[in-house]
């Protein structure tokens, strides 16, 4: 048995093909009749078909309007001329006829009744047609809007009914595709519970989670801050190496060499730096290629930092930062009155990695 819902679209889904047939059985064709009408060919000929001024179809009513009035101004004087020689052609074989009618004033008055009643006759015929042309006039807009309309609701009514089929299939392969049992809602609810829970478990895995990176992150710093003093110490170390190189003569200067660019390598390595170069004695330029933690397929991305210190000390003075998208001057300005230029690389190449 189908359900209210299904017998009421079937219902409509019926009225609106019964409308569409009435539709197309009517003899109402506006558009094939204007199609007729612009491809009429006149039938005039003569003077009256030269008026036309050799067009062979009407397509414009404004057109046909002026020639229309030529028209009928021509006819009215030519049935003028017309009446005019019948009645010179009747008056004279009248006058000399043997046997002319006799005419007295009661049959002019006869006539003259009968031609005032022909011509009541035709003003009312004229008032009549005058009336009808305004109505068809009128009328004819409002036919072709509703015309129009029933056309439009009859396509949308078709699309409708193909859509109804459509659901009505797609429903039917749905009922096929999860056959009984299917969820019910007290499933749906027990289902959504779990789906809680494991949301609850999983947020709680992943605030564990984001603790342990952040206690990992701490342990990064602390170790960029040791590479940094290491890095200084090895600094220092290089300048005695070199002090003592020009009066001692010793092999192992070569292994410390080795050992040296070996460490300058794998702290490069570790730290994503690219180059290092000291254009004065208190000016210092390093360039890092990060990649951001969030997208590690997209490319890296360059960041510059130029140091300056205090000339002959080891005070931080300034620090530009270059290929960051926001704005690290706080944390600039903390580290330089810290002088903490561990700390400030730390910072900036965290920030730079968090995607920022």
């Amino acid at each position: 048995m189908p359900a209210p819902g299904e017998s009421e679209h079937t219902a409509k889904l019926e009225a609106a093909r019964a409308l569409q047939t009435t539709l197309e059985q009517t003899q109402f064709r506006l558009v094939d009749y204007r199609e007729q009408f612009d491809n009429k060919q006149s039938l005039l000929d003569g003077d009256a078909g030269q008026l036309f001024q050799g067009r062979a179809g009407l397509t414009d009513p404004a057109i046909v309007g002026v020639h229309l009035a030529s028209q009928v101004a021509f006819l009215r004087k030519l049935k003028m001329q017309y009446l005019e020689q019948k009645a010179k052609d009747q008056y004279i074989k009248t006058i000399v006829s043997d046997d002319a009618p006799n005419i007295n004033a009661e049959d002019n008055e006869r006539l003259a009744l009968a031609n005032e009643q022909k011509k009541e006759a035709l003003r009312i015929a004229k008032a009549q047609l005058a009336e009808k042309d305004g109505d068809v006039r009128t009328l004819a807009p409002l036919v072709e809007q509703d015309y129009n309309k029933a056309k439009a609701l009859t396509s949308e009514a078709s699309d409708l009914a193909r859509k109804i089929l459509d659901a009505r299939l797609q429903l039917t392969r749905l009922r096929q595709a999860h056959p009984h049992p299917r969820l019910t809602v007290a499933s749906a609810n027990a289902q959504l519970d779990a789906q809680v829970e494991d949301m609850q478990k999983l947020d709680d895995e992943l605030q564990g989670i984001n603790a342990t990176i952040d206690d990992v992150k701490d342990k990064v710093k602390e170790g960029a801050r040791e590479v940094e003093r290491l890095r200084i110490e090895r600094a220092d170390a290089e300048k005695l190496v070199r002090a003592g190189e020009a009066d001692v003569q010793d092999g192992r200067v070569r292994g410390l060499y080795d050992w040296f660019t070996a460490s300058l390598a794998l702290h490069r390595s570790l730290h994503s730096l690219e180059s290092f170069r000291s254009v004065s004695e208190n000016e210092l330029h390093l360039t890092y290629s990060i990649t951001p933690t969030s997208a590690p397929d997209t490319r890296p991305r360059p960041i510059r930092i130029v140091l300056l210190f205090v000339p002959n000390t080891r005070q931080l003075a300034d620090a530009q930062i270059e290929g960051l998208r926001e704005d690290v001057g706080d944390i600039v300005g903390a580290h330089v009155q810290a002088n903490d230029v561990p700390g400030l690389l730390a910072a900036v190449l965290s920030r730079a990695r968090a995607g920022f």
